[in-house]
């Protein structure tokens, strides 16, 4: 329930008709804007499930929690989603400096025991970024689809929607100034003429998203052998994909070749994710825990990565993990000429 001074407090259940009731929001959605007379966003208030409260044809989403990281789908059940309307709300709050309510479903409409308070509110959030990558909709079909990345901002355990443009602008503050990572992460990057960019490696973003296409397409089989052959390309040696049985967690084995002398003969351990979704943290930990002691290991995926797993993949003290993500590798297939089918 709503707490005394009219607070929501973080970890505590709340009915639908409470929280938009209280947030001067509508009633349905998954992302509810309340806006001033002048257009601009007064609140947003965002909707996400746990796994087992999922219903595929109600929320086809692939929403997840790491850590304090919400990786958020935006609206849209079926079709390609578009960046617009509510969903581009989002977007932008660094520059309307509005807060974003969280909370999140523990619990089926469908399962009466639970009752209607059903939505636990995980706090107020500040979003990071945004991107685009393949998932499949309400009818399960591959589509496009926008994720975010939104922060869960500690400190403000209860939200008193009175206040709660000075709270999240005070606390958003506070986290920025904890904040040494920009607005975009991961291994490829857009430049400001829209090119897919790596550090050697320059490819025309609609060319880079068609090869990324293409190897969705491929089996996961077929997509460590195309791992396998960019690393022969690449000068790697005794590159062999492992038996699907025997793996342990790694697709491919390769070791440095003779023209990389600085590193010649060192082990290289590839796990080759053929993903639609973000791959998170724990596949960059579990990777990392099944490398030989001596081994170099990298995570290369036709998607992206969260922000959570970039952090874990050169995170202070453990073995760092190269990431490759879809449009890095897209321009490294491309690059060395490799046949994509």
């Amino acid at each position: 329930m709503i707490h005394k001074g009219n607070e929501f407090v973080v970890g505590c259940a709340y009915s639908n008709e409470e929280i938009y009731t209280a947030l001067g929001v509508g009633n349905a959605g998954g992302i509810r804007i309340r806006s001033d007379a002048d257009g601009s966003v007064r609140r947003a208030v965002l909707f996400t499930s746990v796994p087992t409260a999922k219903i595929a044809a109600e929320n086809p989403y692939h929403d997840r929690l790491e850590g304090d990281v919400l990786v958020y789908t935006a609206e849209g059940r079926a079709g390609d989603q578009v960046l617009g309307g509510r969903n581009h709300r989002l977007v932008q709050q660094p520059d309307e400096s509005f807060p974003i309510y969280c909370f999140q479903q523990f619990g089926s409409r469908r399962d009466r025991s639970v009752g209607p308070r059903r939505w636990r509110f995980l706090g107020l959030a500040r979003y990071l970024r945004c991107w685009k990558e393949r998932q499949t909709d309400s009818g399960n079909a591959l589509r496009s689809a926008w994720v975010f990345e939104l922060r869960l901002l500690s400190g403000g355990s209860r939200i008193a929607p009175d206040f709660d443009r000075e709270t999240s602008t005070a606390l958003i503050a506070e986290d920025r100034a904890d904040d040494d990572c920009g607005s975009q992460s991961g291994p490829s990057r857009i430049s400001s003429d829209g090119t897919v960019e790596t550090d050697e490696i320059r490819l025309d973003p609609e060319e880079a998203e068609a090869v990324r296409r293409r190897m969705l397409c491929l089996s996961p089989e077929g997509f460590e052998r195309l791992v396998q052959h960019a690393l022969i390309g690449a000068g790697f040696e005794g590159v062999e994909v492992t038996k699907r049985s025997q793996d342990g967690g790694i697709d491919v084995n390769a070791r440095a070749g003779g023209m990389m002398w600085p590193i010649r003969d060192l082990p290289v351990q590839i796990q080759a994710k053929r993903w639609i979704h973000t791959v998170g943290r724990r596949e960059v930990a579990e990777l990392r825990g099944s490398l030989q002691a001596e081994a170099r290991g990298a995570l290369v995926t036709t998607s992206q990565f969260s922000q959570a797993a970039s952090k874990e993949a050169s995170e202070p003290g453990k073995r760092r993990i190269a990431l490759v993500d879809g449009y890095e590798f897209a321009a490294i297939v491309s690059r060395f000429g490799l046949s994509v089918a």
